[in-house]
């Protein structure tokens, strides 16, 4: 699910016979006479009029065809052996060379094809210097890239030679700036006999999903694997998950809730392994020919995935989803009208949900020719600082067809200019689908290798990312949700919010069966953080990362929820005040309004406002310090709603600590504010 549809594909008669021809001009022969040349039916159809030369370049032909690029040769060959100045089969032995990836040979047959006729095959020029351009030959492209460009001047197909003459620069200094690159496989437990690629991790690093090819008859495939890999009837894409556990990967296992006889891939795990989007092909329900499902995980496993329906999805192309560490935030491509390019990035947030918790999202926003260029633009990944932006693009200057990129969204939310990530990470071939770790250090990637019974497959490998493509290193926090007292896990919301702006930064829910929860932490801010569930007083937690600028180390928090009964505390974590001051702060607004809605979701509860204080200073000033604070508290839930009956204050002063007063830690845990229920 790259480009087409699915991973396999073939090429058939037709398109050979369209590359062949539609790029040239008529092909006649250069003794014919004008009278001769004007008559269709008089012009022959090769440029050979050597039966025997037809005859094998045909069989080569149809060889091309079902890729046996080896046997298409041996017919070519043969063809140019009884007609050595037949063009079209040194052109289609070109091809051949190009697809078994001989760029050396490919570049000699073209040469030997210009030189019987120089304006037969003038896309001869462009192939030639793309070939050039990956046997790191630059100034042989440019000669053959300028060729192409004179001879093709005012036609309506000619293409942007400019572009790639500016490519051809960029892959010089790129080769001659290497970066590091030391890949190494991620874990053999995790190796299949199969092509596996499009890695997706969750935020700890412990669960790690992709997509494999396999085989729908694995008898023929073992019987001829080159044959059947590439044969769209003949492989199909299932997601597969392995987990770590005690530091090592486990053996992957087909999520077979998700997996079914059509094509499932490109997918994307959210941060914390409860929702999984990705894309599929062809079903009833498609809206086009590639739609973007969603599943979440239950107790009983994934659900069953749901088109996610308009407007992400359209009667156009949509694939290779990314959903971003904020837990809002759905990135994906699209070939829709309206684009920069051929495919082009968008994303779309969560604005509600459907009746079985399925998403719904807001119209998609393209990310603009910041980052779309005028080719195609594919694998987005977000990483979890929600600033750093990777993909991959051949409409950018890189080394070969997909190039992958990093950009940088700025304080204004605008995207930097897309740089590459350099070679040797890049290469001639499709490099895309990378994603990184929370730390920024470590990068995840499919690469085709040679495995040691013979043959090519793609794998995941790992490795340290080069620190001038990094993002900035986030923390998460990993914690645990259940009930003070029978200690069940709970299912609940998980909210970060901004406490300057109030705006939500990360959405989570702990996972039902174990009450586990991942929430990323990104810097630069203050965030309070909120568990809810129904029936239970809200948890709130704060952390203040305004003034780091980067931190990836873990948070581990245990979160015991109470039930809203008589006598159950609340301690209020977002609650400021300036030194010796009764005047709120503005970021204790996200806590207060909070408070505010949990006393209007239950208009039978009343609570006491109790404000505490630390040992230092005296009893008299402290007592009055706590009340003042604590009326504060009191007048803002007042102001915004809640009835003053509801509502009584207490000022405790340093009488109830609950934390020791000899370290500066424990003093900010005593200076505190908490809602008690008392009816």
């Amino acid at each position: 699910m790259k480009y087409s549809s699915f991973a396999c594909r073939t090429l058939s008669i037709i398109a050979v016979l369209l590359l062949i021809f539609t790029f040239s001009a008529p092909v006649t022969c250069n003794a014919q006479s004008k009278s001769k040349a004007k008559s269709s039916k008089s012009s022959p159809k090769y440029s050979s009029k050597s039966k025997k030369a037809i005859e094998y370049y045909e069989k080569g032909v149809l060889e091309y065809q079902y890729q046996r690029f080896q046997a298409a040769k041996l017919n070519f060959d043969q063809s140019l052996k009884a007609d050595p100045n037949f063009i079209e089969a040194h052109f289609m032995l070109s091809e051949t060379y190009r697809d078994m990836g001989d760029y050396e040979h490919q570049v000699e047959s073209i040469s030997n094809a210009v030189a019987i006729d120089s304006t037969t095959f003038v896309t001869a020029y462009y192939l030639a210097g793309e070939a050039l351009l990956k046997l790191n030959r630059f100034s042989e492209a440019t000669q053959w890239f300028e060729k192409y460009k004179q001879m093709n001047a005012g036609k309506k197909n000619q293409r942007n030679v400019d572009q790639l003459l500016a490519k051809a620069k960029a892959i010089q200094y790129l080769m001659e700036h290497p970066v590091p690159y030391k890949p190494r496989l991620l874990s053999e437990n995790i190796v299949m006999k199969y092509d596996q690629y499009w890695p997706s991790l969750t935020l700890d690093e412990e669960q790690i999903v992709f997509t494999a090819l396999l085989p729908r008859d694995t008898v023929a495939f073992n019987r001829n694997r080159a044959a059947f890999i590439k044969h769209p009837k003949k492989c199909n894409e299932d997601l597969y998950v392995s987990r770590k556990i005690d530091d090592k990967w486990t053996k992957p296992e087909p999520i077979t809730s998700i997996n079914t006889l059509y094509n499932e891939g490109t997918q994307t795990i959210s941060a914390d392994g409860q929702f999984m989007f990705f894309t599929a092909c062809g079903r009833e329900d498609s809206k086009g020919s590639c739609d973007i499902y969603f599943c979440r995980k239950t107790a009983n496993g994934w659900t069953t995935p749901r088109n996610i329906d308009a407007p992400v999805n359209t009667p156009y192309w949509e694939s290779q989803p990314c959903f971003a560490a904020d837990g809002q935030t759905l990135y994906f491509v699209s070939n829709r009208p309206g684009g920069k390019g051929g495919i082009d990035i968008y994303k779309s947030t969560i604005c509600g949900t459907m009746f079985d918790g399925t998403p719904i999202f807001s119209d998609p926003v393209n990310l603009g020719d910041s980052i779309n260029s005028r080719g195609n633009e594919a694998s987005p990944f977000i990483h979890p600082d929600n600033k750093t932006l990777y993909f991959s693009s051949d409409g950018w200057p890189g080394l070969g067809k997909l190039d992958i990129f990093v950009a940088r969204r700025n304080a204004d939310g605008k995207w930097t200019s897309p740089v590459n990530i350099g070679y040797p990470i890049n290469t001639h071939l499709d490099d895309d689908g990378l994603i990184l770790n929370a730390a920024g250090d470590m990068a995840y990637l499919a690469t085709e290798c040679l495995h040691p019974d013979g043959f090519r497959k793609k794998d995941v490998f790992t490795f340290e990312m080069p620190v001038e493509s990094r993002p900035e290193p986030v923390s998460y926090i990993k914690g645990h949700v259940y009930d003070a007292v029978s200690h069940k896990p709970l299912k609940a919301q998980m909210e970060l919010i901004n406490l300057s702006s109030g705006e939500k930064q990360t959405d989570a829910t702990s996972d039902a069966a174990t009450g586990i929860f991942i929430v990323n932490l990104p810097t630069g801010n203050d965030y309070g953080l909120f568990a809810t569930c129904k029936g239970y007083l809200y948890k709130s937690q704060n952390f203040a990362l305004k003034e780091v600028s980067a931190s990836s180390e873990q948070i581990v928090l245990d979160i015991p929820m109470s039930r809203i009964e008589k006598g159950q505390s609340l301690i209020l974590k977002n609650i400021f005040f300036d030194f010796n001051s009764t005047e709120l702060k503005e970021e204790s607004q996200v806590e207060l309004n909070r408070l505010a809605s949990l006393l209007k979701s239950n208009p039978s509860m009343k609570v006491e406002i109790g404000g505490h204080t630390d040992n230092v200073g005296s009893a008299d000033f402290n007592k009055r310090l706590s009340n003042d604070r604590a009326k504060a508290t009191v007048d803002y839930l007042v102001k915004h709603g809640i009835t003053s009956s509801r509502i009584s204050f207490k000022g405790y002063g340093m009488t109830m600590p609950i934390a020791t007063n000899d370290t500066e830690e424990g003093r900010a845990q005593n200076r505190r504010i908490e809602a008690k229920v008392i009816e």
